[in-house]
């Protein structure tokens, strides 16, 4: 039976006690729509919420966070195969309103495939003053969203894993020590943000190294263009040069101007950064264009092309289970890649699956060449 006639067969269903119950139903009752039923899905999802009372002047909400994926990969490149079972994020923490303005978050990574140490690290540990939709103040360990990929969550990304573009110019470790600002006005937004770069630690590192600061600016175009979502950002940042820098990836500046569309079932991500390289490492740019459709029923394609390059020899690194099979760098990097979606609860529950097709030119000669084809297929929750 097709869901059309199901539904009108459960309408049929309702509508005979109404009728023997009521002989000249009102015109609101006419109109009135049927009432959702909660999924399957809500009633799970529904016990990461303990705690929720507006009303309560000290604490508004108190709920459970976090994100569970993992991974099969398969490698079969010209230098070598590589295949394994992976479980890439395992995080677990708890989130508080208190005090109609403030949000307390902490989070913990955890890695139950290794005996030693179950414990990586501590993500998330922060206070955020939400004053209006215009300031919104954070303080403590928290993420620095620059690139594409870069601010977007490891919980909402389109294809499986970042891009490699944003591999080489993020910095990888995502969550930093420090202070931000951020907020809207009408189509506008923006984050700036004072983080640490120095000596990394599990927790909120040791100080001892420079800093970095970071920029947001973007524009909402969806109301010019008709479309859900057109929004257009420029990221930049700046960090000085210090040895003890080891949270962070050694550029002195990146910048980055992508764009995000999203056209009913069309959408398209683009970014063109560049990051300029200090201490050993060569200035690097590229570009990444990933165009995705919604074909319905909970099914998305994605595709994307990515180009890296640097001005100099192994400025470049291998993205995810790629330098499993060859850790050198080189120089240009090329991918292309086909994935497949499935959404059981949106983002919250999805499973994604994705090709990629990807090649690295090694000009040095000296163990950075890679040519091959990936295969990743990954569960992701999160609540």
């Amino acid at each position: 039976m097709s869901r059309n006639l199901k539904r009108a067969f459960r309408r049929s269903i309702l509508a005979i006690p109404l009728a023997l119950t009521v002989s000249h139903p009102t015109a609101a009752q006419e109109t009135r729509p049927a009432e959702k039923k909660p999924s399957i899905y809500d009633e799970i999802w529904k016990y990461t919420r303990w705690y929720e009372n507006e009303e309560n002047p000290i604490i508004q909400n108190f709920v459970l966070s976090g994100r569970f994926q993992l991974d099969y990969a398969n490698v079969d490149a010209d230098q070598g195969d590589h295949d394994e079972w992976n479980i890439r994020r395992f995080r677990f923490g708890a989130k508080a309103r208190l005090f109609q303005k403030l949000t307390v978050h902490g989070e913990v990574e955890l890695n139950p495939q290794e005996k030693d140490p179950v414990y990586v690290r501590l993500t998330d540990m922060y206070v955020e003053w939400a004053e209006s939709d215009l300031v919104n103040a954070t303080v403590g360990k928290h993420s620095a969203p620059f690139t594409m990929d870069g601010a977007t969550s490891s919980k909402e990304l389109l294809a499986i894993d970042r891009s490699n573009l944003t591999n080489n110019l993020w910095f990888t470790q995502e969550y930093f020590p420090g202070v931000s600002l951020a907020g809207e006005r009408g189509a506008w937004a923006y984050h700036a943000g004072l983080y640490s770069s120095g000596s990394m630690n599990r927790e909120f590192g040791e100080f001892d190294g420079s800093a970095f600061v970071l920029a947001v600016v973007g524009y909402d175009f969806a109301k010019q263009l008709g479309v859900q979502d057109a929004v257009l950002a420029l990221n930049y940042l700046h960090q000085g040069a210090d040895p003890d820098n080891t949270f962070t990836r050694s550029f002195g500046n990146v910048a980055s101007l992508n764009f995000k569309l999203k056209a009913d079932r069309f959408g398209l991500r683009t970014d063109l950064a560049a990051g300029d390289g200090h201490m050993g490492q060569s200035d690097v740019y590229g570009f990444m264009a990933m165009p995705f459709y919604d074909v319905g029923e909970g099914f998305q394609i994605v595709g994307r092309y990515t180009f890296v390059r640097s001005d100099e020899v192994n400025g470049v690194r291998l993205g995810s289970y790629e330098n499993q099979v060859v850790s050198g760098r080189g120089d240009e990097y090329d991918e292309l890649y086909l994935g497949l979606n499935y959404y059981f609860y949106a983002h919250r529950l999805k499973l994604q699956t994705g090709v990629q097709f990807a090649d690295m030119e090694d000009r040095a000669n000296d163990g950075g060449a890679y040519s091959g084809v990936g295969w990743t297929t990954g569960l992701r929750v999160s609540w």
